[in-house]
């Protein structure tokens, strides 16, 4: 199994190119499903989940081809000869559950198994089958399958989802689109990879205002045709990147970020003393003066701070100046890296969803193991402002979110090698 060695190497200098991003790409390759008429993706992030959800929508007979080095991804869903999810596939990755919303839309049938993913919690699927049961989908759980039915269509629907859920929006927007009638979508998720899915969905002819706020509606239309859609910056990877220099000192331009996609998270690292200015290639990122001040931190749907950046951002605390609190209010389980930067010298107590992390001068390497996808990047962050060497381990999470990882630092001046394993 693969490992990661960094050694502490001092200060950060020069470009990082910031991919598209993974959850909307996840996101997108499924709407293939509402069209017999082909869908390419432009800017398509090279990762190990896009490899998951290929083989998976090849496995329900649509054509997918890697093109341009995988940065465009050419999918046609013309001649579908399954509408089953198997969970040898479903159970690697949990954005695989998103086929359900558009496979029933199109088919009136779908049985897709219940997801796998990263183990930070339950991410239960009730959300996602309250709203396609608002929409008249008749859903039974059986042998870990959910076997979905609307023999005669869906239809549309008012229907207020009990928490603002990214991929219950999603699927229920996307089987909304084929559904007779209006859906209108109370406590949507506000997300930018919502706003992308809804910009492509609109390409290929659906009827849909209201992306980026609580409330979407949806007019259902007969069928969706063809489209070619450009991927969102990742704005986890870019918002990950950020922390780089911030960690470690010097100043980084990030290639393609905006703004807009890290507002709350630039707002944090602004308290603690980091500088985020936009340039015309993207955003550039340093640290004001000398070590960075602590800061608290709350988990919160966009626009609030970003679950995904929590573990990252607890490595650069890891490291300030006094006393921050990081409450976790996404995900259960999400601390799992604590014990691991704990390994490294870090300050780190935790109760229940939150960690109080008293920062320390200097963190030391140490050989650490990775327990999901952003925690594995927390530990290289911590590993680029340690004393010594760290080697990370189980670094195959880091495949499924992040593309070229040791490249890209290497090229704004990291020590950071992959090791192969036996």
């Amino acid at each position: 199994m693969d490992s990661i060695l960094v050694t502490g190497n001092g200060p950060l200098n020069g470009q990082i190119p910031i991919a598209g991003a993974k959850n909307a790409c996840l996101t997108l390759m499924p709407a293939t499903l509402l069209s017999e008429e082909p869908l390419t993706l432009t800017n398509a992030p090279r990762l190990s989940d896009i490899k998951t959800m290929t083989q998976l929508l090849q496995s329900l007979g649509a054509e997918v081809s890697s093109l341009q080095d995988g940065q465009v991804i050419a999918m046609s869903s013309h001649d579908l000869t399954s509408q089953t999810a198997d969970y040898e596939i479903v159970r690697k990755m949990r954005a695989s559950n998103l086929v359900l919303g558009p496979l029933l839309a199109r088919f009136g049938q779908a049985v897709v198994s219940l997801p796998g993913g990263c183990a930070i919690g339950a991410r239960p699927m009730d959300l996602h089958v309250e709203g396609l049961e608002a929409l008249g989908a008749d859903i039974e759980l059986s042998d870990g399958y959910l076997h979905a039915k609307a023999p005669g269509g869906l239809k549309g629907a008012v229907h207020e989802m009990r928490f603002a859920s990214v991929g219950a929006t999603e699927n229920i927007v996307m089987a909304a689109t084929l559904a007779k009638g209006t859906t209108v979508l109370k406590n949507a998720a506000r997300e930018p990879e919502i706003v992308d899915l809804v910009e492509c969905l609109r390409k290929m002819g659906a009827q849909i205002s209201g992306e980026g706020t609580s409330t979407i509606e949806i007019q259902g239309v007969d069928r969706l045709h063809g489209a070619t859609h450009q991927v969102v910056t990742d704005r986890i990877e870019l918002g990950t990147y950020m922390l780089a220099p911030a960690i470690c000192g010097g100043e980084v331009e990030l290639l393609g970020g905006r703004m807009s996609l890290v507002e709350s998270f630039a707002a944090k690292l602004d308290a603690a003393g980091v500088s985020v200015t936009e340039t015309e290639k993207g955003l550039k990122v340093a640290r004001k003066n000398g070590r960075v001040a602590s800061v608290d931190v709350v988990t919160e749907p966009f626009p609030g701070f970003p679950t995904d950046l929590q573990a990252q951002m607890m490595a650069l605390m890891c490291t300030a100046e006094g006393t921050s609190v990081l409450e976790e209010r996404i995900f259960e389980n999400r601390f799992m890296h604590a014990p691991e930067l704990v390994r490294m010298g870090a300050n780190i107590e935790v109760h229940g969803g939150t960690a109080t992390v008293t920062g320390v001068n200097q963190l030391k390497g140490a050989p650490v193991m990775a327990t999901d996808l952003r925690a594995s990047v927390s530990l290289i962050l911590a590993g680029l402002a340690a004393e010594g060497e760290t080697t990370v381990s189980r670094v195959y999470h880091l495949d499924r979110g992040y593309e070229h990882v040791v490249r890209k630092l290497e090229g704004v001046g990291a020590k950071i090698e992959r090791i192969k394993g036996q």
